[in-house]
């Protein structure tokens, strides 16, 4: 059965261009290429030409996910597989291909109707990837850019479709309560990283995250710092999942989805990997500050109305 090899490349559709070169390269630590402009531009993070397109619009939110193949053989082996199912793909023309720097790729959609795109042979950069602020690089390569987390509709069909489909396998799953949130996430995997690929109920956009993983633990602290003294908003303080082990936090993006910036992530060997429930969002950390601020408020109201 052919299968994706990784997450290869993500689109987000922004209205605030300026904003997101500086997040791009100052807080994440990635490099501008490709800049059109007011057209828009891409960022790199390894010997890939690209991982990230950043192109304009209303929208501030996910416009694709990019899923890499090993050739012109696998693509037509999962079109084969989508078509037969009858999901409609559209073949990539010339000009798409330019502007992804692949050699082909189609586009189809998932069932909850998150754009996605399936193509071989990307374009390899010149020079090696060299950050000015992440000094140890990334965990990118063979593993992908790191992982996605989109909205779905329908956690059973969605987790068919990309194991059926796209051939993703099953991680483990995330069922709790937190802050009086219901949290029912389902993680998948392409390759040894955790997950490259995670769903859970929709809030508003088709994206909830993107994760870039680096290779030091202090990487997290700087780029923690970064954040906060540009004046970012933190969604979730720094913390340490139960699944995968990522050290990270999340931040609001200028477009008002989240990222996530970690380190330490376990691998999976398909061979002893077996998927586990689990019953808390993180080991320690991983607060949102919003929340523990209104709770120590209610707290104090409520301390205040017994004296």
């Amino acid at each position: 059965m052919s299968r994706v090899l990784q997450l290869g490349y993500l689109v987000f559709e922004v209205s605030d261009l300026a904003a997101w070169r500086d997040f791009g390269t100052k807080i994440l630590g990635l490099e501008i290429v490709g800049d059109r402009g007011q057209q828009g531009f891409g960022l790199r993070m390894d010997e890939h030409f690209q991982r990230f397109f950043i192109q304009p619009g209303a929208a501030d939110d996910l416009a694709a996910v990019g899923w890499e193949v090993e050739g012109p053989e696998a693509l037509e082996s999962i079109v084969g597989r989508l078509e037969a199912a009858g999901h409609e793909v559209i073949r990539g023309t010339a000009e798409d291909t330019a502007r992804r720097n692949v050699d082909a790729l189609v586009r189809f959609e998932d069932p909850a109707g998150n754009p996605c795109e399936l193509y071989h042979g990307p374009k390899m950069a010149d020079e090696p990837f060299v950050s000015e602020v992440v000094r140890s690089g990334f965990v990118a390569s063979a593993q992908g850019l790191g992982h996605v987390v989109v909205a779905s509709k329908n956690a059973e069909e969605h987790e068919a479709f990309y194991a059926n489909m796209l051939g993703l396998r099953l991680s483990d799953y995330i069922r709790c309560e937190y802050f009086g949130h219901k949290i029912d996430v389902t993680f998948m995997h392409a390759n040894p990283r955790h997950h490259s690929f995670a769903f859970g109920e929709g809030h508003g956009k088709r994206i909830h995250h993107f994760m870039v993983q680096a290779r030091a633990m202090d990487e997290v602290g700087l780029c923690y710092d970064r954040f906060l003294f540009s004046g970012g908003m933190v969604h979730q303080t720094l913390g340490r999942h139960p699944n995968d082990k990522m050290f990270s936090f999340y931040g609001y993006t200028p477009s008002g989805f989240h990222f996530e910036f970690g380190y330490g992530g376990v691998e999976v060997d398909d061979e002893t990997w077996e998927p586990t429930t689990h019953g808390i969002v993180s080991e320690w950390g991983h607060h949102p500050p919003q929340l523990l601020t209104k709770a120590y408020r209610d707290a104090k109201r409520e301390r205040e109305k017994k004296d």
